[in-house]
């Protein structure tokens, strides 16, 4: 693997190789000492566009822990800002021997043609690009699916298994998700059936081609199919244009609490999942919105877990990346 741009570039062996290695990362983070020699000596740089707290802190945070030196480079407040465009902001991080650049940009397709310029040598990991995709949160979604629906007293954490017979609903601002998109393409490769629901206007153009089904009815899709798990998505207001609701002339849905009322997860949709589903978010939540507090708060809610599940997968992904001799256990 020479860089990790999308949830679909990742075949079924590459992909459970990544959550096994995750699992021994996160053993390692149980230590007194969490703090691993592997990549001593190499430099990771945060290269963010976009705003971002979970996934950049999470980077940063996984990068120390494999010891290597971390530079954290945002476009507020850089020449980018001055308008630098993204050709020289590379070279200048290629002059700093930067051997992995962890990308977040706002243009789907950035991570792609940086690392197929020639711009850079190191690794590139795509953060989120645009719509497009965001491939470790599908990778920190799919551990956690595995640890809690497969997993045993023998095998806690499903090591070496995928995800085959488990049914996932994704449900809420499809269209401007690149979490859904990653989720659709990895948990396809994984085993697992994915039904996405969503209003109408917030289902992409063409979804009907991707592996998963299509439903406008959340109550109708928790009643019959049962899922394993819920993965809500944020409404993502700052995409929609208008006021930046979602509501009035953007047109995406009449307002806001119409949206709640069809597609929010509240005490009693959650009541209507099977008694070992869990509910998950990639965050930042809307609560209220697209979740309520019940929901957010609930004992089945593994949305806290999935933030520090990030860490151990992009240390695994890091790792694999950028490691010179690649070890049995870390």
């Amino acid at each position: 693997m020479r860089h990790l741009l999308s949830a679909a570039d990742l075949d079924r062996a590459t992909a459970v190789h990544l959550l096994d290695t995750a699992s021994q990362m996160a053993a390692t983070q149980a230590r007194e000492i969490k703090k691993l020699p592997t990549l001593r000596g190499r430099t990771v740089v945060n290269l963010f566009f976009e705003d971002s707290t979970r996934t950049r802190i999470s980077f940063e945070a996984a990068a120390k822990r494999l010891s290597a030196d971390v530079i954290n480079f945002s476009a507020k407040g850089s020449s980018v800002s001055k308008g630098e465009s993204l050709k020289d902001t590379a070279l200048t991080l290629q002059a700093m021997g930067a051997d992995a650049v962890v990308v977040r940009h706002q243009a789907s397709g950035a991570p792609h043609r940086l690392a197929h310029s020639g711009w850079v040598d190191g690794a590139v990991v795509n953060a989120g690009d645009g719509t497009h995709q965001h491939p470790t949160q599908a990778l920190l979604d799919a551990f956690t699916l595995r640890r809690h629906l497969r997993g045993d007293a023998d095998n806690p954490d499903g090591v070496g298994l995928d995800l085959t017979g488990l049914h996932v609903a994704i449900v809420g601002d499809v269209l401007h998700s690149r979490v859904a998109r990653s989720n659709v393409n990895l948990l396809h490769t994984l085993g697992a059936e994915v039904t996405l629901v969503a209003p109408p206007t917030l289902v992409p153009v063409g979804a009907e081609s991707w592996t998963s089904r299509t439903s406008y009815h959340l109550d109708q899709v928790l009643a019959d199919q049962q899922p394993d798990a819920i993965m809500m998505l944020r409404v993502q207001r700052e995409r929609m244009g208008g006021d930046g609701t979602g509501a009035g002339r953007t047109g995406f849905f009449p307002s806001p609490l119409e949206y709640t009322r069809a597609y929010g997860l509240d005490a009693r949709r959650l009541a209507l999942l099977p008694e070992h589903a869990i509910v998950m978010h990639p965050g930042p939540m809307n609560r209220g919105l697209e979740i309520s507090a019940d929901a957010a708060d609930s004992p089945r809610a593994v949305i806290v877990e999935q933030v520090a599940n990030g860490v151990a997968v992009r240390m695994a992904v890091l790792y694999l990346l950028l490691a010179k001799e690649k070890e049995t256990t870390p």
